[in-house]
């Protein structure tokens, strides 16, 4: 194929033409006239999470408090329902995964219970490019317990400022560290970090590591169980479609059972003793026990929607299609930016790239309000870096076509010069 085909229109439409995903395009709700590339921070609303949130508030009309009970998934086991359908999505077996909390909470869960300094075995390992919430989390944590975050938190360097490698992570693996957190996939550069090599590196030292799968829950497939991994915690807000604020998860390696929770609530209970009202706690006999107070059913029940449609099309069909999008993305921005100075900063490497491309330029924040002038919506990351995140389940190849043609016009015309070079108050 010649470089003129591959960057027509045409070609775009005729990938799209072959896309066995391209129905559920249909099942969202799309904003006339933009395209949308910012669902690496917030997916969009599917009609199914729409209809799944009015079946719960249809509950609690019909019910009342009866609704925990009854109903055709009553509210008492509405976190296991979720933690069930989210299983295949990270490789975990069910009694595994809970969906519960927030992303920052559920890392302070289990810093609290997991997280058992001992000796010189103090520190917890991160890394600098890990996002702001894991590290305010972690720092906290070690004041709380009256350690200096200066000494007790190791954060790994990056060598170029977008990429952390793995020797560099393991080689920090002291007999002085007691628990590691990292991200699945950088939320900057969208690289892919080895958990399978990092997780069989670190319990060769003693020691437990969990995984921030915000980035990477919904975008690529995972084995969590088979690699041994001891936790992990992620938004539903993000690649899963769950919608603002919605409730996140925590995995818990079946290996943890049975610990008392640190942060303990009466959700962290054993369901069957629950309304014992006792005052001494019986841990539910699974990850249900990383749990505190009463679930959020209006925040939760758009998953019951968005999940049933990653169960329907399956992680790995998903990951291909994204795989192409992003591919397509790059070779067409070499060809068609090459002339103004954009840097691609994902890794090149199809396995070690998560679901969205990355571009770096000193214009980054004026072109981003050039792009969203232009009806695309992407996503600045300061201080230069430009992300757009082409999502298997709604996005075409005919859009990425066409933001890399608009780039092209933005570029050639200089539009982004009309523009300030700062970021938004939200960005």
């Amino acid at each position: 194929m010649s470089e003129k085909e591959f960057t027509t229109k045409a070609y775009a439409q005729k990938l799209d033409s072959v896309d066995e995903l391209r129905q559920y395009r249909n099942e969202f709700y799309l904003q006339s006239g933009t395209i949308y590339f910012d669902g690496n921070s917030l997916g969009l609303l599917s009609r199914r999470a729409e209809q799944a949130l009015h079946t719960v508030l249809e509950s609690w009309k019909t019910y009342g408090i009866d609704g925990w009970l009854k109903g055709e998934n009553p509210w008492f086991y509405f976190p296991e329902k979720l933690g069930e359908m989210t299983a295949p999505l990270i490789g975990a077996k069910p009694e595994e995964v809970i969906i519960t909390g927030s992303t920052t909470v559920n890392l302070h869960q289990i810093v609290s219970t997991f997280y058992q300094p001992e000796g010189k075995r103090t520190k917890i390992l991160a890394d600098e490019l890990n996002f702001p919430t894991d590290i305010y989390a972690l720092k906290s944590q070690l004041k709380i317990r009256g350690l200096n975050p200066e000494e007790h938190l190791v954060q790994v360097k990056s060598r170029d400022g977008l990429t952390i490698r793995e020797e560099d992570i393991i080689e920090a693996m002291t007999d002085e560290v007691a628990l590691i957190v990292l991200a699945g996939v950088l939320y900057r550069s969208g690289q892919i970090l080895d958990m399978k090599k990092i997780t069989e590196a670190a319990h060769k030292r003693g020691i437990v590591v969990a995984f921030d799968l915000c980035h990477s829950i919904g975008s690529i497939p995972h084995s969590l169980s088979e690699w041994g991994a001891d936790f992990a915690f992620w938004c539903s807000y993000k690649h899963l479609n769950g919608g603002p604020g919605a409730v996140a998860g925590i995995y818990v390696n079946e290996k943890h059972f049975g610990i008392n929770p640190g942060l303990a609530g009466w959700f962290s209970s054993d369901k069957n003793k629950q309304f014992d009202m006792e005052h001494d706690l019986t841990p539910a006999p699974n990850a249900g026990a990383m749990q505190m107070g009463t679930p959020n059913l209006l925040s939760a029940a758009p998953l019951l929607g968005s999940l049933s449609m990653f169960t329907e099309a399956g992680i790995d069909k998903i990951r291909n299609k994204s795989l192409k999008l992003t591919d397509y993305m790059i070779d067409l921005i070499k060809i068609e930016l090459g002339n103004f100075e954009f840097k691609i900063g994902n890794p090149l490497d199809p396995d070690k790239r998560g679901g969205h491309v990355f571009l770096e330029h000193e214009e980054a924040a004026r072109i981003c309000k050039a792009l969203k002038d232009n009806g695309v919506i992407p996503d600045f990351r300061t201080p230069n870096g430009i992300r757009l995140a082409p999502v298997a389940l709604y996005n075409t190849f005919e859009e990425v076509w066409e933001v890399v043609q608009i780039l092209k016009k933005i570029m050639e015309e200089e539009q982004y010069k009309k523009f300030e070079n700062k970021r938004d108050v939200v960005a």
